[in-house]
């Protein structure tokens, strides 16, 4: 393993415990002391799975490649969360604007992030031959990915509505995450096969 890939699992799953963390004390969690050492969980097991996936890639290729995008998406969907957090609580205070048009600007933030580590880290394509073509596809893509992760979205806060007793705001933060993860399968295929295929 490279050591960016080394770096980046552990930079994922250090993010990842950022929102792990910030669910679980929506629900009165606290880990106390034994915080510094949970802290260390998540990034080691991104580490070894992401080690694992690099062994059966060696036979199969696209389970590192998926490997890595999942690290890449679960980086990029934490920064989705904080920055729509962050939307929400300017929006509270300043000027008040439907969670929508917040969720689909953080979505938009986060698909740059996506780009960048698809691109240059999960599919490993540094060509600048057909770039514009690679831009277009990418666009369409990511806006089919958009309408995926705010219908998804509104389906699981709207419709659906908070499950298991959680309050509101934790609900929404699992629906961001669930939405994510509904729109992973459509862009990890688009992604592959149409967008950074060789």
């Amino acid at each position: 393993m490279k050591i960016i890939d080394i770096i980046f699992a552990l930079v994922c799953g250090w993010m990842l415990n950022w929102v792990v963390f910030d669910f679980l004390k929506g629900y009165g969690i606290d880990f106390g002391l034994w915080r510094w050492l949970l802290t260390w969980i998540l990034p080691i097991i991104c580490l070894v799975c992401l080690w694992l996936a690099q062994l059966i890639g060696r036979k199969f290729l696209f389970v590192y490649q998926a490997a890595k995008f999942v690290l890449v998406g679960t980086f990029a969907d934490a920064a989705d969360i904080k920055i729509f957090q962050l939307l929400f609580f300017l929006s509270s205070l300043f000027l008040p604007i439907n969670q929508l048009i917040l969720k689909g600007t953080s979505f938009l933030a986060a698909t740059f992030i996506k780009y960048w580590g698809n691109k240059h880290w999960s599919f490993e394509k540094f060509e600048k031959e057909g770039i514009n073509k690679e831009a277009v596809q990418f666009f369409a893509a990511t806006l089919i990915g958009l309408g995926i992760n705010v219908l998804s979205f509104y389906y699981f806060t709207k419709i659906i509505g908070p499950q298991f007793q959680m309050e509101f705001k934790i609900w929404q933060e699992l629906s961001i995450i669930l939405a994510a993860l509904v729109t992973a399968v459509w862009n990890f295929t688009a992604y592959k096969f149409l967008v950074f295929k060789k």
